[in-house]
């Protein structure tokens, strides 16, 4: 049995009082009991919607190796047998641990931020890292004030590399996080408008994801998107923080990590990259230009850590995106075939633009049309209206041959959209469906597109459930 914390470890870390005879150590650190593992430590974290205290028992059942709680809730849980270690405050104990984490840690560390394509990055990252040592990057989306400490707490002492990602609604939410990840390499993927609501202009936003700079250690490296617009402002971001060592990835002449040549193809992309004056030529495993932006940003991180850039490109070949993000199904339908692509996990303007133009580039057959399923992209605030309007132009820029969307905010596209072009429009995700499902025809390619909180997963659920696997070709990623 690997433990991850001794206990002695882990209650000098936490500052708390223990209660009960303490295990050994832990295997890991768990915040909800439907996925804790025997042996793992439970914190009983008091969230918006739910108090881990009233877990407790659960956890205990579930073979917890000991219970972190609050001193508050020690009179209502002691009767519990389980170990248990009492700190004032759950959230603050789990962030010490995560700064003792970091501080016994001989990782190089790389954290993530950007409006769009931080959790592809970050998987990217794993994946590429994974040919060339030992990696702990966080799981899911876990990049907020409880995932971000979460993630850090569980990084193993004796991991090479560490990949954390960093989100944001607000501004003043990143620089407390990167300040207890403190990355060797900090990346921003992009600027773009998401979260746009809480923002005034997207240099707001831009100035919000450069907090990320904040954290980096003495002598790190601040990695920026070159062909971005705010490129300028979040250099100056890092620079006022103290990081000497700026490099940008892109398409731009100027860009350290360049993309010199791309070659769009069915379900990967054939790239020469340019770094360090090398030039690599090799393939990224998941389609799209969007996906070859996110391999610069890793290549040049992993370049900046140690790395052999050639067995990273190597392993990107194989790279393939988790489900809502891109994610390519070849299903059955009618005796022939059709490719569903799965980007139901989240939209911003920048994201929807680019999963346009990777159905654009991805090719249909026989009879088949390119068929884009559009949601409300959220958290827009007084723009969505003009944002949602705004797709018409870049649907126009495309070879999309249907239009199908759904939402109150698609309304603005449906009421305005690309001329000539066939729309079906309904409020609802269950009222487009039967729409939907019934236009499928063999050699089409449907790509689907919206924020979560639309929920068009139940269409990405329907089509999975309603056309079988095609029998021509295996089930892609």
């Amino acid at each position: 049995m690997t433990l991850l914390w001794t206990s002695s470890d882990l209650v000098a870390a936490l500052g708390g009082r223990h209660f009960g005879t303490l295990p050994e150590g832990v295997t890991g650190i768990s915040i909800d009991t439907r996925t804790l593992k025997r042996g793992e430590a439970f914190f009983a974290i008091k969230g918006d919607r739910f108090d881990g205290h009233d877990f407790a028992t659960a956890a205990m059942a579930a073979g917890a190796g000991l219970l972190v709680i609050s001193e508050d809730k020690l009179p209502a849980l002691g009767r519990l047998t389980v170990p248990k270690v009492v700190v004032p405050d759950v959230l603050e104990a789990l962030g010490s641990l995560a700064a003792a984490a970091r501080a016994r840690s001989g990782a190089k560390v790389i954290a993530v931020t950007g409006s769009a394509g931080k959790t592809t990055t970050k998987e990217m990252l794993r994946h590429a890292l994974s040919s060339v040592g030992r990696v702990h990057a966080a799981d899911r989306s876990f990049n907020n004030h409880w995932g971000v400490p979460l993630s850090l707490a569980r990084l193993p002492a004796d991991a090479d590399y560490a990949v954390f990602e960093i989100g944001m609604n607000h501004p003043g939410e990143i620089e407390p996080l990167t300040q207890i990840v403190k990355p060797h390499v900090a990346i921003v993927t992009m600027i773009a408008a998401a979260h746009l609501g809480a923002f005034k202009s997207l240099d707001e936003i831009a100035e919000a994801k450069g907090e990320i700079f904040a954290g980096v250690v003495r002598g790190g490296h601040a990695i920026i998107n070159r062909d971005d617009q705010r490129f300028k402002l979040l250099s100056n971001m890092a620079t006022e923080a103290g990081v000497k060592n700026i490099w940008g990835f892109g398409e731009n002449v100027r860009a350290h990590f360049r993309l010199a040549q791309y070659e769009p193809q069915d379900d990967h992309s054939a790239v020469t990259i340019k770094i360090a004056g090398q030039e690599l030529v090799g393939r990224i495993g998941a389609p799209g230009r969007h996906m070859v932006q996110n391999a610069l940003a890793v290549i040049g991180a992993g370049y900046l850590a140690g790395a052999d850039v050639s067995k990273l490109l190597l392993a990107l070949g194989d790279f393939s995106v988790e489900a809502g993000r891109g994610k390519r199904h070849r299903l059955g339908v009618g005796g022939g075939s059709f490719t569903f692509i799965d980007e139901s996990y989240n939209a911003n303007p920048a994201s929807m633009k680019a999963a346009l133009q990777l159905l654009d580039s991805s090719p249909v057959t026989g009879e088949g049309r390119r068929i884009a399923v559009l949601g409300d992209m959220l958290e827009l605030g007084v723009h969505s209206a003009k944002l949602h309007e705004a797709l018409a132009d870049i649907v126009a820029a495309t070879k999309t041959d249907l239009l199908f969307l759904a939402g109150a905010e698609m309304k603005a596209l449906a009421d305005n959209p690309p001329a000539e072009l066939p729309v079906e429009y309904r409020e609802s995700v269950g009222e487009l469906q039967p729409l939907l499902l019934d236009a499928v025809r063999p050699g089409d390619t449907i790509m689907i597109k919206a924020s979560k909180g639309i929920g068009f997963s139940k269409l990405v659920d329907a089509f999975l459930q309603t056309f079988p696997a095609a029998a021509d070709q295996p089930t892609q990623a």
